[in-house]
């Protein structure tokens, strides 16, 4: 069987996201051609992209906006040309229609549906929810059982549940990852997760 040809990945800098450590990740998992960048061109042509994101919804989607033709960009190449994303913690939850922190403010709208504040049953659960828990496929989902790092405070959740294809548990269930066609969204930190993230990055890598 012939190699597959080498893939272009690409990191956006948006200034918002553990930027190096995604693509520390993503070269262990197995990605052999990984660049940091903000140039619109460079995302616009890349094979796959991440996106990361770190803090507030508000704040992420002010970024993405304010960086010039970064929007564009991913707009093209995800939703025009269906090149593989992967959206990672506030990365992921951009994909929805809006988020509601810090007030209401319009997201990707990629994966219709509301980014809102986690609130466990057990209210002796903190929140921001931080630390390591599992992730549990939905049934016939082809992504890997384990456990993860968590750090969010919200959670999103697609309009459609086919949209969600592994769960985790902190005080009731909420998306752990999201997946519609070539658009793939977690809410943990696999550059955090160690051997777990690491199969994850390199499954998400080969689909």
């Amino acid at each position: 069987m012939p190699d597959r040809p080498r893939e272009h990945v690409v990191v956006v800098d948006y200034g918002a996201g553990n930027l190096r450590s995604a693509a520390r990740a993503l070269g262990a998992a197995g990605a052999s051609d990984v660049e940091i960048t903000s140039d619109p061109d460079r995302i616009a042509s890349a094979s796959r992209i991440v996106l990361p994101g770190v803090g507030a919804f508000a704040q992420c989607i002010t970024q993405l906006r304010g960086a010039s033709g970064i929007e564009a960009a991913l707009t093209h190449a995800v939703q025009n040309e269906a090149r593989p994303f992967l959206g990672i913690c506030v990365g992921m939850q951009l994909l929805a229609s809006e988020g509601h922190e810090h007030g209401v403010h319009r997201g990707l709208g990629w994966l219709p549906g509301k980014v809102t504040r986690m609130v466990p049953d057990d209210p002796s659960l903190k929140v921001p929810h931080m630390g390591w828990n599992s992730v549990d496929p939905a049934p016939g989902a082809d992504v890997p059982a384990g456990q993860a790092y968590f750090v969010h405070s919200y959670r999103f959740d697609p309009d459609d549940a086919a949209d969600v294809v592994a769960t985790s548990n902190h005080g009731g269930r909420f998306p752990a990852i999201v997946r519609r066609g070539n658009i793939t969204g977690v809410q943990f930190h696999p550059e955090k997760s160690q051997a777990y993230g690491l199969a994850f990055l390199s499954n998400w890598l080969k689909s």
